[in-house]
């Protein structure tokens, strides 16, 4: 088993690409521990609109979270889930900075540990020049319900870890790992939890 009790793949929809500016719309979650896997995802009600270019790429609108939870309603579960948890997202430092700055807007902090599935497509496999999620599905052929979907898109993460957690050398996918948790604890990432 690894120090990591839980494993959180997760993604965000949002309003735009400044954490300080723009808001969540969307929140999905794979959560992995004990061998267990749950889904959980909620549209956010941002309070602004959301821009034309945006509800074309990820098919919110206004009118979808109109009476969606405000992310200070989600917030405290939200919390309890991702606290302690291995934070797993795609471009990580945009989902896990959008958190990051929602929460201490109310005075909370996040903790957990963070891997970037870039950073990890990078570090496992360096002669590739893409590693967009459009271009890890096509690679690893990985089975894509829909994309720019919260919940859709962590379910991707999910499928991908565990593509690479079968295809790469152990040891090779746990230095991978390990490369991105500056406080890595000593025992080594579990196959799966």
């Amino acid at each position: 088993m690894t120090n990591f009790d839980r494993l959180i793949f997760i993604d965000l929809e949002t309003t735009g690409a400044s954490a300080a500016t723009d808001r969540i719309t969307e929140i999905g979650l794979v959560e992995v521990s004990a061998g267990a896997v749950n889904r959980w995802s909620s549209l956010v009600n941002p309070g602004i609109p959301i821009p034309h270019f945006i509800q074309q790429l990820t098919g919110i609108d206004d009118m979808m979270v109109r009476d969606a939870p405000s992310f200070v309603q989600l917030q405290d579960a939200l919390l309890q889930r991702l606290n302690g948890a291995l934070f797993i997202a795609h471009n990580a430092r945009f989902d896990h900075g959008f958190l990051r700055n929602a929460f201490a807007e109310s005075d909370h902090h996040l903790q957990c540990d963070v891997i970037c599935t870039v950073k990890l497509s990078r570090k496992l496999f360096p002669g590739e020049s893409k590693h967009n999620l459009d271009t890890l599905i096509e690679r690893h052929r990985l089975q894509a319900e829909s994309r720019h979907r919260a919940l859709a898109d962590a379910d991707l993460l999910w499928q991908l870890w565990r593509k690479l957690q079968a295809e790469i050398p152990e040891e090779l996918f746990e230095r991978a790992i390990q490369a991105q948790l500056p406080h890595y604890r000593s025992a080594a990432i579990n196959r799966e939890p």
